[in-house]
């Protein structure tokens, strides 16, 4: 699901979501047991402007949802899907562990668009760069891979069309600039022609189609690709703009969106803590019906779609697009089944958190320190509502998990303790119904230091140190005097070797207390602090040796002009890294 300037953010935020497709596509496989039934006859029918979908000579719009969960869950989760309307689901990879899957579809009268992973898959370049001129092994055993699948499932009754690849022609651009990037691009369009021939081949009954990012891979559809019998593409924030870029085109063939809902983290703008800020579960369900009701608007062209995604995570990608997380219904959940046809007038509804408020979000809350959080949330019965708090520290590290927080609630109003480890946090409220209905809440909190008692005298001082780094790409130059600025979000950087130092020249001989070290994710496991009167003859007043990063507040008593903290052992296999070198007095 990567969009351009999804690419340096976060493939981070919504992998976890691809990634059980992803594996299902590498697995080792073994011959499967041959299928028990005949196979429908998909086809693509119709002229120029006015196509449909045929299934054994039957009218058929794709509504659909990309499936999450394991493919041995499927006997318990495809009938959930009926009873909301959908009739198709979208799977990454096809293999040996795709039966249970292909079989449980066909009981549930829904057929699988069924996918074959190519790399570089999922926009950011996961699972490797393929040279698609030149690398004769990889794209011969595709060939044979895909095909002896095709052959295996063809005559399963859950398959509808056979879908190959995703989101690589965006994703080359992450393995290859300028010329190269371009000769790429053809080359992988046309080997995705190559796979459809053979495809056909072995199966003449269902069509063959190639998800991309954007329609802006189209063109090279239309140029290198003439076997494909339908072009896909994955579209969020976009959506409504497949249908002005297909007749911008001048293309000759029908498409699906095989992914498509709510605009995702790289599509919307930064709050004021600069990180993406998320819909409310209100604006994600509209996202859900305003994308069916764009899709359906290009009647003869747009021959449906599986929106994404229906999958049970609930880290940081799960909260923003699953249906289903943990298995509860969230309110799109029930938009989606609306929109599909499906009666919700029965159901017990999902509670809505409308909003959500978070004091001093911005202006900080010291580590440890407590947060009030408010919400509104009401349900659609006036059923009682239970609350849980979540910090994810998706914005530091990358981890999206959600970590519950002990909390205390109040009527609409929560209190809860900020993470130990400063930085900017996603804070979730989660809401339920008790009835399998959830809605959440989210948005970020910055956490800083503890604030210490005393006067920083290092503060703005001269700071000179053994190394740093200057690599752009790292967000450096990280000099020694950004440990000392006082602003959090600047750091000093060493080379990746031990030793290495950092040292403040307090402009005279002072005696201090207590030595505040916030340290980034390269932090020190052994490391000394030391003062000297002429920056040449050093005395250790502290010695750490179990150094775990974050933050390290140390009481002390020494006296210099200059004061140094000297690394001795890296805890990671990068620098040193400190946000901030305070000394107090």
């Amino acid at each position: 699901m990567q969009r351009p300037f999804r690419k340096g953010r976060a493939r981070r935020v919504l992998a976890p979501l691809a990634a059980t497709a992803l594996a299902v596509a590498g697995l080792a496989a073994i011959q499967a047991p041959a299928a028990h039934a005949a196979g429908s006859v998909v086809k693509v029918t119709g002229a120029q402007g006015d196509w449909q979908l045929t299934v054994d000579g039957a009218p058929y719009e794709v509504k659909g949802l990309t499936w999450g969960p394991a493919a041995t869950d499927a006997a318990k989760d495809l009938p959930d899907l009926k009873r909301m309307g959908v009739n198709t689901v979208r799977t990454w990879g096809t293999d040996a562990t795709s039966a249970p899957l292909l079989d449980a579809a066909a009981a549930n009268g829904i057929k699988v668009i069924a996918g074959f992973w190519l790399q570089p898959g999922g926009g950011p370049g996961s699972g490797g760069c393929v040279n698609y001129l030149t690398d004769d092994t990889y794209k011969n055993d595709m060939l044979a891979e895909f095909p002896k699948w095709v052959d295996t499932y063809k005559d399963n009754p859950g398959v509808l069309m056979w879908d190959v690849g995703n989101e690589s022609v965006l994703g080359l651009q992450n393995c290859y600039s300028g010329d190269a990037l371009e000769q790429q691009r053809d080359a992988y369009v046309s080997f995705v022609d190559q796979i459809a021939q053979k495809i056909h081949a072995v199966d003449p009954n269902h069509p063959v189609t190639s998800t991309d990012a954007w329609t802006g891979a189209w063109p090279y559809f239309k140029k290198y690709a003439p076997h494909l019998d339908l072009y896909a593409v994955n579209s969020y924030k976009d959506v409504c703009n497949v249908k002005s870029a297909w007749q911008a085109g001048g293309y000759d063939k029908p498409y699906i969106v095989t992914e498509g809902g709510p605009a995702g983290s790289w599509e919307v703008p930064n709050d004021a803590n600069g990180v993406p800020d998320e819909p409310t579960d209100q604006q994600k369900a509209d996202g859900y019906t305003t994308a069916w009701n764009c899709v359906t608007a290009h009647p003869g062209v747009a021959l449906g779609a599986t929106l994404f995604h229906y999958g049970n995570e609930d880290d940081f990608g799960g909260i923003w697009f699953n249906l289903v997380p943990d298995g509860l219904k969230r309110p799109s959940y029930y938009a989606v089944k609306r929109a599909y046809g499906g009666d919700t007038s029965g159901d017990d509804q999902a509670p809505l958190v409308s909003d959500m408020t978070v004091g001093n979000a911005t202006s900080g809350v010291p580590a440890g320190g407590d947060v009030t959080i408010t919400t509104d949330t009401t349900d659609p019965e006036h059923e009682s509502i239970g609350y849980q708090v979540l910090f994810s520290s998706i914005s530091i590290d990358g981890n999206g998990a959600l970590v519950p927080a002990a909390s205390t609630v109040s009527g609409n109003t929560l209190t809860t303790k900020a993470p130990d480890r400063p930085g900017v946090w996603k804070v979730y409220v989660k809401a339920t119904d008790g009835h399998g209905n959830v809605s959440y809440g989210s948005r970020s909190l910055k956490v800083v230091p503890p604030k210490e008692n005393g006067t920083n005298v290092a503060l703005g001082r001269p700071a000179t140190a053994s190394s740093y780094q200057t690599d752009p790409t790292g967000g450096c130059p990280c000099t020694a005097a950004d440990a000392v600025d006082g602003n959090t979000g600047t750091r000093w950087s060493s080379d990746w070797s031990d030793p290495q130092w950092l040292q403040v020249d307090l402009g005279r001989s002072t005696t201090f207390s207590h030595v505040q070290l916030y340290w980034e994710a390269a932090y020190a496991k052994a490391y000394s602090v030391q003062t000297s009167q002429d920056g040449t003859n050093w005395t250790t007043v502290r010695s750490v040796t179990d150094g775990d990063g974050n933050i390290d507040d140390l009481d002390v008593n020494g006296t210099g002009r200059y004061v140094r903290v000297l690394g001795t052992q890296r805890g990671t296999g990068y620098g040193y890294s400190l946000y901030e070198f305070g000394i107090y007095t």
